[in-house]
């Protein structure tokens, strides 16, 4: 059974999956994208081979100490880095990161949200978690294999020599998520295991009607509605895929649009496929009837409680940042 529009946005504003059969006529429209950039549409992602998936796990101690592992690789050995690794076949995000943070550390991690999201071309992710320890024993020096020398909670990591400074930031967010209780933060977001053998990014596309003054969300323009969808080229980094799937719906001179952040992440860990989807929030400041929608979509009006949902999560901070590295 179809979910109306309204449903559909109300599981990804709670982080929760959608069923995949909204994807299939959709994603016509980016196979054509992908197909006009020279990238052939038969790619399918395929675990550390055509797509690589990364965890790192920024836990924070009651002392505002960070959890650090020494590297054991010939490469780096002897820096020191955030507990991180690739993920492997068949294995989802959660278990992912719990495993090692577990071999890199020798505690016990319970993951509670992402707080980052990482991208590098369409086909490399870093997702980054925090959580809380639940047990184990931090790893010492004795206890030193190909995973890692050592652990060790850490109050400035700049005291450290770094394989590398690209965690500064991952850091300070995850400092700025578990300690600063000032700022409003997203709520807890957990990826959530959905079958799919392909790479997707789903857009939730609100303006206000200035008419009404009621907020819209651009959906199709066929029932049972759903949301814009489109495959992610591998060989181009995501802002060029969001660039040119806006393009498709509002024509060349789209109006200045903001791409907010993820509302939630499905991943298949081999579940029939090793895909992902990722839903993207994005709002424009100009009112629905100077924004028409070209081909196959439409502006539609939601009704008042989910427009007060949708508006709360529009601030800086209310959706999991999505990091795109040039």
């Amino acid at each position: 059974m179809s979910l109306t529009i309204e449903k559909q946005i109300e599981l990804l504003l709670a982080g929760q999956s959608l069923e995949t059969d909204d994807t299939h006529e959709t994603s016509h429209a980016a196979q054509n994208e992908t197909e006009e950039k020279g990238v052939p549409s038969t790619y399918v992602p395929i675990c550390q081979k055509t797509v690589t998936y990364i965890v790192a796990a920024v836990i924070i101690n009651n002392q505002g100490e960070v959890l650090m592992m020494q590297e054991a690789k010939a490469t780096c050995n002897g820096k020191w880095y955030l507990p991180a690794g690739r993920v492997e076949p068949n294995e989802n995000l959660l278990d992912a990161v719990k495993r090692e943070v577990l071999e890199e550390t020798g505690l016990i991690l319970k993951p509670e949200t992402l707080i980052l999201v990482e991208c590098a071309t369409g086909s490399w992710f870093r997702f980054v978690f925090t959580g809380k320890i639940t047990g184990g024993k931090l790893k010492t020096l004795e206890e030193a294999n190909e995973e890692s020398l050592q652990a060790c909670w850490v109050m400035n990591v700049n005291d450290l020599p770094l394989r590398a400074h690209d965690i500064i930031s991952l850091i300070e967010k995850g400092k700025n998520y578990t300690m600063n209780k000032d700022v409003l933060q997203h709520p807890h977001l957990m990826p959530v295991t959905t079958p799919s053998c392909k790479l997707l990014l789903r857009l939730v596309i609100t303006s206000k009607k200035r008419a009404t003054n009621k907020l819209n969300v651009l959906v199709s323009d066929t029932t049972p509605y759903h949301l814009p969808i489109c495959e992610i080229n591998p060989n181009r980094n995501l802002l060029s895929t969001l660039h040119n799937f806006m393009k498709e719906l509002f024509g060349n001179g789209v109006a200045q649009h903001k791409p907010h952040g993820i509302l939630s992440i499905e991943f298949s860990g081999g579940q029939e496929g090793d895909g992902l989807c990722l839903t993207l929030l994005v709002s424009f400041k100009l009112p629905v009837e100077d924004v028409p929608a070209t081909g196959k979509f439409i502006w539609y009006d939601l009704p008042d409680n989910l427009a007060t949902s949708i508006t709360h999560r529009l601030p800086r901070n209310m959706t999991v940042p999505l990091s795109v590295i040039r």
